[in-house]
């Protein structure tokens, strides 16, 4: 009997199963991912970002679909493509829904996702503050600079426990610390020997919660010399190092306004922005400071000092009071600001999951304002 020689490609099918049966996630644990990739605490407060449409668990996701905008249009690509999770930059459910019938575009998405399984992800704003996120990928676009956030980010919590510090000096009195330890949401009490106008004495310091701070204030002023000589420190939370709204970019070299124009179009890969000189300036006058803030970024850019000013969409009035004070604005529509960086999130995501899920990315979002 003579033995038939496998072709080479069929010894791999076990291994292609293997990969097949391994290139899921349950749906809890990618959004813990994603939510590690970029924490929501650093969403803005109005915003409505994390998981807005979870179909019945479990549910697995072997594609995650990238979008900067949910639309009709794009619903149905996801389902050509057999979208487990959308993750959609711009939240589709941001207003209450009331009811969810088939009446208005963003229900039927609702229904859509529902009826086939799909969920929906947002992380919006929380983007837009971290390092490796959609500002900082906006900052490519000008070149060689250094850049900080306009609106720097804290800390979701303070690092002491609690929001105050309470601190006096006395002589040393067990009964108050035991009082002090006995009030909920006092975190941390210190004692430390301290020598006050030649007296020997005790420096506490306690550490409180906002709720709490009223009781440890009682507390202390049963003893008027006490109370006194008593501090109350308001703490701060610690600031996040290059997390934050907005960025302000300081170019190695400086260069024209016509010169940053046309980086922004190349990054952008747009054929036309839209442009406002300062007043005194003209195409070929110096830039050295960008503000710049993806989508609409008039609330983070104003009363900014810098040459130019870089972001989607403005008001009118607010591009008034920026030209009056020399400073130029280049507007690109807002989703042109945004959308780009998911080619670069597909990746930063790929190695983040550990090719663990299928990423793609939309053909056919767009921005919805054209030049005709």
């Amino acid at each position: 009997m003579q033995l038939k020689r496998i072709p080479r490609q069929f010894l791999h099918i076990p291994s292609l199963i293997n990969l097949t049966v391994r290139s899921f996630m349950d749906l809890k644990a990618l959004v813990s991912s994603l939510n590690d990739f970029a924490s929501l605490s650093l969403a803005e407060s109005w915003d409505n970002v994390g998981l807005l449409v979870e179909p019945s668990p479990p549910h697995s996701v072997r594609t995650l679909f990238l979008t900067n905008d949910l639309t009709e249009e794009v619903m149905e690509e996801a389902l050509q493509k057999k979208a487990d999770l959308i993750l959609s930059y711009h939240p589709p459910i941001f207003q209450p829904l009331k009811r969810i019938t088939w009446k208005t575009w963003k229900e039927r998405l609702v229904i859509r996702a529902l009826e086939n399984r799909i969920g929906i992800y947002s992380p919006h704003t929380a983007y837009d503050a971290v390092p490796h996120g959609v500002n900082n990928w906006l900052a490519k676009g000008l070149g060689a600079c250094r850049s900080a956030p306009l609106r720097p980010a804290t800390a979701s919590s303070y690092p002491t426990g609690g929001s105050f510090r309470v601190e006096f000096s006395a002589c040393p009195d067990d009964n108050l610390l035991s009082s002090l330890r006995g009030v909920p949401e006092v975190s941390l009490i210190t004692t430390v020997p301290a020598r006050v106008e030649g007296e020997e004495q005790t420096r506490v310091s306690v550490n409180c919660t906002q709720q709490a701070l009223p009781q440890v204030v009682a507390l202390l002023s049963q003893n008027s010399l006490l109370y006194q000589k008593t501090e109350i420190i308001s703490l701060q939370k610690p600031l996040l190092e290059d997390t934050g709204m907005g960025r302000l970019c300081t170019l190695k070299e400086p260069v024209s306004i016509s010169v940053l124009v046309e980086r922004v179009k190349s990054h952008l890969r747009l054929s036309h922005i839209r442009l406002a000189l300062g007043a005194g300036k003209s195409l070929e006058s110096q830039v050295k400071a960008v503000a710049l803030c993806a989508g609409s970024g008039s609330s983070v850019l104003k009363g900014t000092e810098s040459d130019l000013y870089l972001t989607g969409e403005m008001s009118h009035h607010d591009v008034l009071d920026a030209v009056s004070k020399g400073i130029s604005v280049i507007l690109c529509e807002h989703s042109n600001t945004e959308r780009g960086f998911l080619l670069e999130l597909q990746k930063e995501l790929t190695g983040h999951l550990q090719n663990e899920i299928c990423i793609v990315v939309s053909e056919k979002d767009r921005d919805p304002l054209q030049v005709v």
